[in-house]
């Protein structure tokens, strides 16, 4: 009886240190269940925040690739406003140069004696050919480019131009320079070149030009252009002008009633140098010319009736 007995005590002992261990269990497991709960909770609350984060970061990513292309369009706006800028002038600057062309174009034709409508600087240079297949577009670059090449024919063509114009004036310089005609326009030839009898003396005496008589009073010409080195009175030419042509060449006119122009003016070919007279060593009014060249005396007679080369 005792051993059952113990026996019994011994079981209620077993289940209630069962019951105390199942409530210690429970109890821990009760404790622990927020513990756990909120864990979890913050565990996700976590990993929410950092996708906030993440998409913050992103956006900020967004908006500063977002600046960097309105500054880009910005920047690309400026250069194409730059450069549009940039081919207006040029073309400004080409119309310009093309005006002055024309211009030194018109000189030329009129200085050529073209006749009409066989060189027009005024007109558009005809143009022409077959239809391409397609139309190209070209950049702004290659219109610069093509700006500046025409801009090169233009400055090349303005060379040529100015060269030809340097021709035709040292031609028409040539020609104004060139002896030729008579010191008169109105007279005779009175005498010659040469061995003479003088007038004065009777005797057989060298003249060293020709003589043009005619009414006192008129016009003594320049037969060239050339500056005057000599306009004065002089023993034998009475009042005298001396031109110098250039070239070695030279003329003088003698026994003028008055003289016109002074030293240092410059004389153009048919001006007048002076009024006929008869001052110095003569019998009537008329203009002793004489014709140096190299510093010695030529026949004038060889240059009165001559043409230009």
């Amino acid at each position: 009886m005792n051993f059952w007995k113990k026996q019994k005590a011994d079981a209620g002992s077993v289940q209630s240190l069962f019951w105390q261990r199942s409530n210690l269990l429970l109890s821990l497991c009760l404790l622990g269940l927020p513990a756990l709960i909120g864990g979890f909770m913050g565990y996700h609350i976590a990993l929410s925040q950092e996708d906030v984060l993440i998409s913050r970061q992103t956006t900020e990513v967004w908006r500063k690739d977002i600046e960097e292309q309105q500054q880009a369009v910005e920047e690309t706006r400026r250069i194409s406003e730059q450069t549009l800028q940039a081919l207006t002038k040029r073309v400004g600057q080409l119309q310009a140069q093309m005006l002055r062309l024309d211009a030194l174009g018109e000189r030329l034709v009129n200085k050529a004696g073209l006749a009409d409508g066989e060189f027009d600087f005024s007109a558009e240079p005809a143009l022409g050919g077959p239809q391409g297949d397609e139309l190209q577009r070209f950049e702004a670059l290659e219109s610069l480019q093509m700006i500046d090449d025409l801009s090169l024919q233009i400055e090349s063509r303005s060379q040529q131009l100015g060269m030809l114009d340097l021709v035709l004036s040292q031609k028409q310089l040539n020609e104004e320079t060139y002896l030729s005609g008579r010191p008169v326009k109105r007279g005779w030839l009175s005498s010659h070149y040469g061995y003479r009898t003088d007038p004065f003396t009777g005797k057989k005496s060298w003249h060293n030009g020709i003589d043009f008589a005619g009414k006192a009073g008129s016009e003594v010409i320049a037969v060239a252009s050339g500056v005057v080195v000599a306009s004065e009175k002089r023993e034998g030419y009475g009042y005298m002008v001396e031109v110098n042509h250039g070239d070695s060449f030279s003329s003088r006119y003698a026994h003028n009633q008055k003289n016109l122009v002074k030293v240092g003016d410059v004389v153009e070919k048919g001006q007048p140098l002076a009024i006929m007279g008869s001052t110095g060593r003569s019998t009537g009014p008329h203009v002793h010319f004489e014709i140096y060249k190299n510093g010695r005396s030529v026949d004038p007679a060889s240059y009165i009736k001559r043409t230009h080369r």
